[in-house]
C-alpha cells in the first residue's frame, strides 16, 4: 500500500509504500544472502502509483512476476498516526486492487511453485470476498501437504472484519493451514479472551500449526514447539519513536534466522534484535535496522 508516515515535522508526511506482509518481505530480502529469493504475489492498477510500487520493489530486489494489474483498480493507502510512539492506522483501501489477488487459483498456484515458505497475514483474508479467501486457504493448504512451510501472522484488524465472530471464525480456519503461527498475545487476549501467552499457542497448536511463536510487546516472547514450550525476554527499548512494522520485521528476523539454519530460540531472539531496532526509528522500513541481525541475534 501507499504509506502517510508523519515526519519529524509537526503535521507534515512522507509517502512510501508499505504493509504488513510488504513490509515482512522487505526485511527478510535485506536480512537474505542471493542464494534465497523473494518474490511478492499481489494485485496493483496501471496506474503510476502503481508503476512506482513496481519499481520500488524490484529496487529492494523482491520478484514481482506473479504480481497481477488491473485497469480498473489501484493500489490501496493508508496514513500512520502517531501517539506517544504508539501507532494507529486509517485506511483508504476500497478500490484496492489487492481485494482481487486471490480470484484465480491458477495464479496462486503458479505463484508457489518451486517455493519453500508462503508467508500470509490475517489482513491478507480480511481483504478478500469469502470465496476468495477460502480458495487462498485451500491452495495453501495444498502447498502445506505437498511438504511447504506456511507461515501465518494473524494481525487482527477488527476494522477491517464485518463483525467479530467473522473475524475470529476466518483466522482460525487460517490457523489451520499454517506450518507456523505468530500471533501477538495482547491482539489475542482482547478478540479470543486469552489468559495468558500459553492459552494463545495452545489455541493455534490446537488448531494445526506445528510451532506457534506468540509475541507480547516487551513482555516475553513464548514458544511452543514439538510439544515443548520456552521463553526468551526482548531487550529492554527506553525510547520508542515508533511501532509501526514492529511484528512485521520480527517476522522476518525470525524466519530469516530459521532459514540460515537458527533453533527456535535463536530464532526468536533474532526477530526481537530486529523489532528493537525498528521501533527506535520512524517509518515502517528502515534500512539502517538491518545491519546489526544475524542467524544468532547481534553481530
Amino acid at each position: 500500500m501507499v504509506e502517510m508516515a508523519p515526519t519529524a515535522v509537526v503535521d507534515t508526511y512522507k509517502m512510501g509504500f508499505a504493509g504488513d506482509t510488504m513490509n515482512t518481505a522487505w526485511y527478510l530480502r535485506r536480512l537474505l544472502g542471493p542464494d534465497h529469493q523473494v518474490d511478492y504475489f499481489t494485485a496493483v492498477g496501471i496506474d503510476s502509483a502503481s508503476d512506482q510500487m513496481l519499481g520500488f520493489l524490484e529496487q529492494a530486489g523482491i520478484g514481482t512476476d506473479h504480481i497481477t494489474r488491473r485497469a480498473d483498480r489501484t493500489v490501496g493507502l493508508y496514513m500512520v498516526q502517531l501517539n506517544n510512539g504508539e501507532r494507529s492506522f486509517n485506511y483508504w483501501r476500497g478500490q484496492s486492487a489487492a481485494r482481487t489477488l486471490a480470484q484465480d487459483d491458477t495464479l496462486l498456484k503458479s505463484a508457489l511453485k518451486g517455493a519453500d515458505v508462503a508467508f500470509f497475514s490475517g489482513i491478507t483474508i480480511a481483504i478478500l470476498p469469502e470465496g476468495d479467501r477460502a480458495r487462498i486457504l485451500a491452495v495453501l493448504a495444498t502447498f502445506k501437504a505437498a511438504g511447504g512451510t506456511v507461515v501465518f501472522d494473524p494481525n487482527l484488524r477488527p476494522k477491517l472484519w464485518g463483525s467479530k465472530e467473522d473475524m475470529t471464525c476466518a483466522i482460525m480456519q487460517a490457523a489451520a493451514v499454517s506450518s507456523i503461527s505468530l500471533p501477538s498475545h495482547e491482539d489475542e487476549a482482547e478478540w479470543f479472551g486469552d489468559a495468558d501467552s500459553a492459552a494463545t499457542a495452545a489455541r493455534y497448536a490446537k488448531a494445526g500449526a506445528r510451532t506457534v511463536l506468540v509475541k507480547n510487546g516487551p513482555a516475553e516472547i513464548l514458544i511452543h514447539a514439538d510439544d515443548t514450550i520456552t521463553t526468551i525476554s526482548p531487550e529492554k527499548i527506553d525510547t520508542v519513536v515508533d511501532t509501526t512494522a514492529a511484528g512485521d520485521s520480527f517476522n522476518a528476523g525470525y524466519l530469516a534466522a530459521l532459514l540460515q539454519g537458527a533453533s527456535e530460540t535463536e530464532a526468536a531472539a533474532a526477530g526481537a534484535v530486529l523489532a528493537g531496532k525498528v521501533i527506535r526509528s520512524r517509518g515502517a522500513l528502515v534500512p539502517q535496522a538491518t545491519g546489526i541481525v544475524n542467524l544468532r541475534g547481534v553481530i
